[in-house]
């Protein structure tokens, strides 16, 4: 079988430019190892309830807004089953053993208007800090769907998250409560460019939105499409190199040991194991050092719990807790205060308005903190328990966890049927991230283009997607899948038809 385009990896980011492509005429074939397509839009049942491994929520998917318009164009978005957050307070944040919860709210003007309840003399800060993230986004062409020059988001770059909310008020609550849901990006302080927190806030800030029934809702009508268009999608197997010859990409080798040729290339894995698989004499070794060296955010410890029928009232916003009155703690966490910040999701179910059937907790975990088990290795299509200490370990955390949560949602103990835990080695070994990294590769304030990537590689016909390239979440993603696409078939007349769309 010749195709035009091998995609490598089936997240979001390669279900998107395979969406893309096959519209455009490209015969497409995914290559996904896991038995379930989607990447963190993966879903799993336990208990009969419906667990999302990634997706919280989504914003601006509004009409009118910019990701409702890429997944209009790509056919999607009347296939969504959605539910709108509250307007009045989306994400609710919470210091220490403080009664009083911070609600953020969806539309700018609301947004001040909740926040001047708590904080009545920072109208000005707030209005400085709306308006500064709205002329940050301005700067992000592609996130406006419309053309520019990369020249425009230069002067923004290098603005640090931390310093510029300080900069505009003194109120240190406010300022806390502004990065308040930076588990969102992994937030360090003095390090996450602030463009950063303006794409991931402003998103929510215009609408912020559930999945009812999981996010791979996502994954499997961008399979319907990719399908309906001629392309193809193989599951359960594993493309484990990708050679060259003579400059170019000649073909990939799957991990049956199959050859397989077609005229382009897209890898949607992190760019390090991507360069790790490629056998090339043109890709210059100081080129393949960068993108290994590059440094990732840190990884992710998550508790899904399924609740008992009727015991946990459905709650229509996230919480972001913090055990200090810092919002940036919670990255630098040791073995005693761990852990000192986690962030509550209740999943959307159908005929679950009143009760929620489950909940993620999530909050951060090291490499380090789980690299004695660093060569085992665990996946619904290569079962391994690992070993009775490493299932120790999890309950054990999972515990602490929950005993971290119970103080602000007492009686949580008494709701719950059964847990399941996943630790940064799940996320290493499902999605190929190294380190099981939460989102990928960290930016820097200090020096934004040592972390740019570019979609097109020294190989003329391999080319990048996915998280690690310019933003991560279903927004930042989504808008990297449609550079990649743009390689192949001009940003300009890709631009235009997702506006016609």
């Amino acid at each position: 079988m010749q195709y035009d385009v091998i995609i490598i990896g089936s997240g979001l980011g390669s279900l998107v430019c395979g969406a893309i492509l096959s519209k455009n005429g490209y015969k497409v074939c995914l290559y996904e190892k896991n038995r379930q397509i989607g990447g963190c839009l993966q879903t799993f049942s336990r208990d009969k309830a419906i667990i999302d491994s990634g997706v919280h929520y989504i914003g601006g998917l509004a009409e009118g807004q910019n990701l409702h318009q890429v997944f209009r164009y790509l056919g999607i978005m009347d296939k969504m089953k959605l539910r709108q957050l509250d307007l009045d307070g989306f994400d609710h944040i919470h210091f220490g053993n403080e009664q009083k919860v911070y609600k953020l709210a969806q539309g700018y003007d609301n947004f001040t208007k909740q926040l001047l309840k708590d904080f009545p003399g920072e109208k000005d800060a707030l209005h400085a800090y709306c308006e500064k993230m709205q002329e940050v986004c301005s700067k992000f062409p592609l996130f406006n769907l419309r053309m520019g020059d990369y020249r425009e988001k230069e002067g923004v770059m290098s603005i640090d998250t931390y310093d510029f909310i300080r900069s505009i008020t003194n109120n240190e609550r406010l300022q806390h409560v502004l990065a308040g849901n930076n588990l969102l990006y992994a937030g360090e302080q003095g390090k996450t460019p602030f463009y950063v927190h303006a794409l991931v806030q402003h998103s929510y800030i215009e609408s912020s939105w559930k999945c009812v029934d999981g996010g791979s809702q996502i994954s499997r009508a961008l399979n319907k499409v990719i399908k309906d268009h001629g392309g193809n999608i193989i599951r359960n197997t594993e493309v484990v190199r990708i050679v060259e010859f003579d400059g170019k990409v000649d073909h990939i080798v799957l991990a049956n040991g199959e050859q397989v040729s077609a005229r382009h290339f897209v890898s949607g894995l992190h760019p390090a194991k991507t360069m790790e698989m490629t056998e090339s004499v043109s890709l210059r070794q100081a080129y393949k050092a960068r993108i290994c060296t590059l440094e990732n955010t840190p990884g992710t410890f998550m508790l899904n719990v399924v609740l008992k029928p009727g015991t946990f009232p459905y709650q229509n916003f996230n919480y972001y807790h913090h055990d200090t009155n810092n919002a940036w703690d919670g990255v630098n966490y040791t073995a005693d205060n761990w852990p000192n910040t986690y962030a509550l999701f209740v999943s959307a179910g159908t005929g679950k308005e009143q009760f929620a059937d489950n909940i993620s907790i999530m909050t951060y975990m090291r490499y380090a903190d789980v690299e004695r088990w660093h060569n085992t290795f665990n996946t619904d299509s290569h079962p391994d328990e690992r070993c009775a200490d490493y299932q120790e370990f999890k309950k054990e955390k999972s515990e602490k966890l929950l005993d971290a949560v119970e103080r602000q949602y007492p009686g949580l103990r008494n709701c719950i049927h059964a847990y399941y835990s996943s630790t940064p080695l799940t996320y290493r070994d499902y999605l190929a991230m190294p380190e099981g990294s939460m989102y990928g590769i960290a930016k820097d304030a200090a020096d934004p283009l040592k972390t740019m990537i570019s979609a097109a590689t020294r190989l003329p016909n391999l080319y990048l997607t996915g998280q690690n390239l310019n933003l991560h979440g279903i927004l930042g993603v989504t808008m990297t899948a449609v550079v990649t696409s743009s390689v192949l078939l001009g940003m300009e007349k890709l631009i235009n038809d997702i506006n016609a769309a």
